[in-house]
């Protein structure tokens, strides 16, 4: 362990490998949301959230938004730019979408990564990321009734995995190893995250779908997602902004957070990642990141529309998040609420 961050062993086998981290690291949040069961507060998730204005000024903030985070698939739409700028060329903005997304490994995001890999002459076979089963209790029941189990087409990483392969044929670059981190593709996306975040990678991990993750700051994150937004029609990074925006439900999911919060609100840009985090971005507006601590998914959109608010947004669809609910006996008892 470097600085609190692990690195692989010299000559340790698999995934994409860690570097040494450079600067301090994350050191932890503040009180961000409270557990309330029939009016008693039986628990409280700590941890970071920034708030950028429109300029790019930080206006609010609590607990350490400037040290690193792994910002998990938060990082893809960055990673998706570039592709495009490492020649991936897709006629349809859906499959920018696809290959920017955490999918849910519904019917129609499974039938999009088969087209996709079918189109350069590609299968299942190809991809590096993991057999899973879909995200979602009730998808995952489906598929095992079925009779079926874990593919890699499933994972929700493939979209973005079918675009890394497309993208080393553009460029001809060799598609053994495209998932780590010397490969010219990983160099290349980690050039694109860094450039949009203004910030060296503080450390390289391994994703969940294997492939590098890279640490930035929750500030650095924001900041990236509002360039996004902001950048000329037609560019790659509008271009990937466009897509997701375009088509919310390749990016996650009928039911999915980042999902809803983009049909609910029309121009934002949303995004999560694994372990309680979610970067979003308006145009015109500003841009939030947060990460909560213990990775628990529940405290993330309470939290998220605090911050939104405070930008003076306001839509139904964040009124439905702004608490979970919580039950006993099948009913309502409680709820998950922000403290900021």
């Amino acid at each position: 362990m470097v600085n609190g961050l692990f690195t692989r062993p010299s000559g340790a086998a698999g995934g994409a490998g860690t570097v040494q981290p450079v600067g301090k690291t994350y050191e932890g949040g503040a009180p961000l949301a409270e557990v309330v069961r029939s009016g008693f507060v039986e628990g409280v998730h700590r941890g970071s959230v920034v708030v950028l204005d429109a300029t790019g000024a930080t206006v609010a903030g609590v607990g350490d938004v400037t040290s690193p985070v792994f910002p998990r698939s938060s990082n893809k739409p960055m990673q998706t730019v570039g592709m495009l700028r490492a020649g991936l060329s897709l006629a349809d903005s859906a499959d920018v979408a696809l290959v920017s997304a955490s999918h849910a490994g519904e019917e129609f995001h499974l039938a999009r990564v088969g087209a996709l890999l079918a189109r350069a002459g590609l299968d299942e076979s190809a991809l590096r990321c993991p057999p899973d089963l879909p995200v979602g209790d009730e998808a995952r029941a489906a598929v095992l009734r079925a009779g079926g189990g874990p593919t890699r087409t499933q994972m929700n990483c493939s979209g973005k995995h079918g675009g890394m392969l497309l993208t080393c044929l553009a460029a001809g670059w060799p598609l053994e190893g495209y998932w780590r981190p010397e490969h010219p593709l990983q160099r290349r996306l980690r050039d694109a995250v860094e450039e949009f975040t203004g910030e060296q990678a503080a450390a390289v991990g391994v994703d969940g779908c294997g492939a590098p993750v890279l640490a930035v700051s929750l500030t650095g994150l924001a900041g990236a997602y509002l360039r996004l937004v902001s950048a000329e029609p037609g560019s790659p990074p509008r271009t990937v902004a466009d897509a997701m925006r375009a088509h919310p439900d390749l990016v996650g999911g009928t039911r999915a957070e980042d999902s809803r919060l983009m049909r609910g609100l029309p121009g934002l840009l949303a995004k999560v990642g694994a372990e309680g985090v979610v970067a979003v971005a308006v145009p015109n507006v500003g841009a939030v990141a947060l990460k909560i601590d213990d990775g628990a998914g529940r405290a993330r959109m309470p939290v998220l529309v605090s911050a939104l608010r405070r930008l003076g947004l306001d839509a139904p669809v964040l009124a439905e998040y702004a608490e979970l609910p919580l039950f006993g006996g099948g009913l309502p008892v409680g709820a998950v609420r922000s403290l900021w």
